[in-house]
Order: C-alpha cells, then sequence, then structure tokens
C-alpha cells in the first residue's frame, strides 16, 4: 500500500506529525510548524477539520462540560474545540504550501461536511479520529473517496475495530491502516500496550502502526520494533506557544530526535539473514581452528595436548577435532602449524 509516493512495505515506517491544535490562531506558525516538520524528516504532517459546531454543542449542561482528570477539566466542550479548531479558511493555503515544499498533507474530518470540503483539496490520506470509530456513517463515508485510511483505536472494542474495517472494505477500500492509540493526554506508559500493534495486523490483516500520546521518545521507538508501519505524534513548533495540545506534544528538537531513532531502529531491525558476506567472512579470522600446539614427530599420537583448537581461524574447523584424536602423525609437523587431513595417518 502507497501513501502517495510512499510504499508502506518496502520504504519503512511512515511519521505523521500531528498539528493537530497547535497553531496559535495564526496561520504563519501552521506554515511554520509545516516547515520545520519538513526540515526534521517526516513523512506527513496531519491537520484536523471541524468546528465546535460540527463535533458538539453549544451548551453550559452538565453533560458538556469536561471531567474525568483531563489536562481540560471543567472546561466547556464547546469552548475547548473553539479554541483548538484550524481555520477552515486556512486550509487550501497549508496543503499548497505543505505539497509546494514537498511534504504529505492530509487531515481528520469529523463530518461528511468536512470529507466533502477536503476532497477539493486532494489529500493523500483519511485519518479518523480515536474518538470517531464509532461513527460508523463518517468511516463509510470516508471510505468511499477511495484514499488510504487510518483509523485510531484509542477508545474502540474489538468487534467496533471488525465493524470499522468491515465498513471500509465494503465499500470497496482495502488501504486500511489500523492505528494503536491510548487515548489519554497524555497516556502513561503502562497504558501503551504496544504488543497490540503486531496483533493488530494479524487480527484484522491490515497494516497497523501507532498514534502516540505518551510523554517523550521511547514509545514510537518500540513500535518501530514492533512492525509499526505507521507513527503519529503530536508536533509543536515551540512548546512556549502553549494550548490545549502542548503538554503532550514534541518541539522540532524532540521530534527530530524521535525520528532519528526510528530510522535508527530500522537499520538495527534489517532483516533475516543468515548469509555470511564480506565482513564476517573477515571477522571468521578470530574465530578458532585447529593448529598444533606442540612439536609433532612422524607416528606420534594426536592429543588435546599437542593439537587445539584456538584462535585464529585460519586453520580446519573444530568440529574435525575427534578426527584426529588418538590418530599419528604422517610426517613431522611444527608448533604453530595449522592442522591439515594431510596430518594424519
Amino acid at each position: 500500500m502507497k501513501i502517495s509516493k510512499f510504499d508502506l512495505e518496502n520504504d519503512g515506517v511512515y511519521i505523521i506529525a500531528e498539528l493537530s491544535a497547535n497553531h496559535g490562531g495564526e496561520i504563519s506558525i501552521a506554515k511554520e510548524t509545516i516547515k520545520a516538520a519538513h526540515e526534521i524528516g517526516a513523512n506527513a504532517i496531519k491537520l484536523q477539520t471541524y468546528t465546535a459546531d460540527t463535533l458538539t454543542l453549544n451548551s453550559d449542561k452538565e453533560d458538556f462540560i469536561i471531567k474525568g482528570g483531563t489536562l481540560w477539566d471543567d472546561k466547556k466542550l464547546y469552548d475547548l474545540y473553539k479554541e483548538a479548531a484550524l481555520s477552515w479558511e486556512w486550509h487550501k493555503d497549508l496543503f499548497e504550501y505543505a505539497k509546494k515544499i514537498g511534504i504529505d498533507i492530509f487531515s481528520s474530518p469529523f463530518d461528511k461536511s468536512a470529507v466533502d470540503f477536503l476532497e477539493q483539496l486532494n489529500p493523500s490520506a483519511y485519518k479518523i479520529a480515536s474518538f470517531e470509530i464509532t461513527d460508523y456513517e463518517l468511516i463509510r463515508y470516508t471510505a468511499s473517496k477511495m484514499k488510504p485510511i487510518i483509523i485510531s483505536t484509542g477508545i474502540a472494542t474489538i468487534d467496533e475495530i471488525q465493524d470499522a474495517v468491515a465498513i471500509c472494505k465494503k465499500v470497496g477500500n482495502n488501504n486500511i491502516i489500523l492505528l494503536k492509540c491510548t487515548s489519554a493526554y497524555p497516556a502513561a506508559l503502562e497504558d501503551a500496550n504496544l504488543l497490540s500493534i503486531p496483533n493488530l495486523a494479524q487480527t484484522f490483516g491490515v497494516i497497523s502502526g501507532f498514534s502516540d500520546h505518551t510523554l517523550g521518545v521511547t514509545a514510537p521507538v518500540v513500535a518501530a520494533a514492533l512492525g509499526a508501519k505507521v507513527i503519529e505524534k503530536h508536533f509543536i513548533l515551540d512548546k512556549s506557544l502553549g494550548g490545549p495540545d502542548a503538554a503532550f506534544s514534541l518541539d522540532k528538537e524532540e521530534f527530530s530526535q524521535m525520528i532519528q531513532a526510528i530510522r535508527d531502529t530500522e537499520k538495527l531491525l534489517g532483516k533475516v539473514d543468515y548469509s555470511v558476506d564480506e565482513k564476517k567472512k573477515q571477522n571468521r579470522q578470530f574465530a578458532r581452528s585447529l593448529y598444533v600446539a606442540k612439536d609433532i614427530k612422524k607416528g606420534e599420537v594426536f592429543t588435546e595436548e599437542n593439537i587445539r583448537s584456538v584462535r585464529p581461524g585460519h586453520g580446519l574447523h573444530p568440529k574435525y577435532l575427534n578426527d584426529f584424536l588418538g590418530k599419528t602423525a604422517k610426517h613431522d609437523i611444527k608448533f604453530a602449524n595449522r592442522l591439515q587431513m594431510t596430518d594424519k595417518e
């Protein structure tokens, strides 16, 4: 499967910088963030396309006040989303800018009107946010646009994940990526359960990845080691900007360190390989082989005292030791000579 020109099977880990609410209410900051993401090697920048009115109701009732030990407790849902929303008027400019400098750009739509709006901008993919995985009609409508669809599974039951995959496939879209996600902000390391990443791929027959809300860069690196093909992390130009997502976002230096660590992990993982290349051949000089440990006279018996398995590895393989022990020497052999099959009677 490809996202834009990036082949998820062969090109490594696809790294997404999540802009989210980290725009400070200014399009110039949004652009600078996109530029910074490109400079440090992110493959894509991801937006969120909603308004407070497409997400919730402007109500002061208790149901609409955030509770539960979050960063936003006691805040009204409508006010939070109004503060965090990225202006729809900026989208065209941001999409054009990202494409101009050469970084993929797409978004998370939160209703059908957002999908219709984004379709005009030709995104390279779509992302279904973790809290939207239960909105089956949104998934169906988004998948019907036949772009790769990335779905976070943060709050979902296994049945809801199965439903989401089935909905995509029913409309003919098999380009499905499921992201392990812990929908807490920030997420505790002990809640990450990263072993779910390979299990998602095996269970649902899709590409799997990781949407990370933990602090630091450890979790994404471990995710890459476990086979995550897509990694998404919140990105902020500078934490001094503040905002709803700043506390669990990485700045430019931190995000750059994460990308480098993931790329190093890819190199370390390599491939399954038992071949003996030139480096291995060269290093075999430090292996053991059979050498004469004492001068041996013709007719003398080979023993563990006069022949030994030692370094370097230029002589006979140690597996031949028992072929010599108890046999007699065919001729005189000097100390430190390589033992040869023609040395025994």
